[in-house]
């Protein structure tokens, strides 16, 4: 289920559940999405820093869960991951927001509230937060495309063919987000339904044998083998350890080799300049051939 697009003066909030910001971030972010016609607001303690968190516990579950609740506003843009959510999603009532879907915009640690989000079958924006909105031009691709999707144009995705691809045509709905998060939520209620899915992985700063121990655990349990297309992102300032034999591309081309399905490698989603934002939970067909990989929501 799509929430609804967003029109000019619809409400949008600005909030910190995972770790703190600059306050700076959250005041430009602020103005661009003015200037897109939206009227913005912000968290009572999305400025707030208790240790490395944007708040105590208490402050982030109140402003999350206050966003998710309140029926003015159509969409919340989180300000930045970094870490936190694990320590309180179990503590946030999805009941309201149900009823009343909004976006939900953020990637990194905001990938615990795309897995909660996926399980009631409501779609939400794998996307820059804050930094992207301050740091780059309006008019680069990545902010274009957000922006568009927010106001209902659904863009579609060509990536030039990678040597490791798997060739392809699929449908399904895209899921996922940071591996490590990913990894961090198996067995919890918040675990993904992988079954006929299109997953996407990206991850940072991870050493590349604890980037294997997660793969081998989605391999060993089947995650890999039930998929129906795969989208690897980036791997940012994960530098490549010769003892492991393989490329961090490569561990993950051995680890679904025998799948039947498209793989996308060097997808530009990640803690990368080029993180283009894609639509999770939406309908969507992925073809991957000799020349390129294209991606289309249907």
């Amino acid at each position: 289920m799509l929430p609804p697009f967003l029109q000019t003066r619809d409400e949008v909030r600005i909030v910190s559940p995972s770790s703190a910001i600059d306050n700076a971030l959250i005041d430009n972010a602020k103005h661009i999405l003015s200037a897109w016609g939206l009227h913005v607001s912000e968290g009572e303690f999305a400025r707030e820093q208790f240790g490395r968190f944007a708040g105590t516990p208490q402050q982030r579950i109140y402003d999350l869960q206050n966003a998710l609740d309140d029926p003015n506003v159509r969409a919340i843009i989180c300000s930045r991951g970094g870490y936190g959510l694990m320590q309180i999603i179990d503590c946030i009532d999805f009941e309201r927001f149900e009823r009343n879907p909004k976006w939900l915009v953020g990637f990194s640690d905001i990938t615990v509230l795309h897995n909660a989000i996926s399980h009631l079958h409501i779609a939400t924006i794998h996307s820059g937060m804050a930094q992207m909105l301050c740091e780059q031009l309006q008019t680069e691709q990545p902010i274009a495309m957000l922006k568009n999707i927010l106001f209902g144009n659904i863009p579609d995705y060509i990536i030039e063919n990678q040597q490791l691809n798997h060739t392809g045509n699929t449908d399904g709905k895209i899921i996922g987000g940071n591996l490590s998060v990913l990894f961090g939520l198996r067995g919890t209620p918040f675990d993904l339904n992988f079954e006929n899915k299109i997953l996407l992985i990206e991850d940072i700063g991870e050493k590349p044998h604890h980037i294997d121990r997660m793969l081998q655990n989605l391999r060993i349990s089947g995650v890999f083998a039930s998929l129906s297309g795969l989208l690897v992102g980036q791997f940012t300032d994960c530098e490549e350890d010769t003892q492991m034999r393989r490329s961090i591309y490569e561990m993950i081309a051995h680890c679904t080799r025998n799948c039947d399905y498209p793989v996308c490698f060097n997808f530009p989603a990640g803690h990368t300049d080029c993180n283009l934002p894609l639509i999770l939970g939406a309908n969507c067909n992925l073809k991957v051939n000799e020349k390129n990989a294209i991606l289309k929501y249907w």
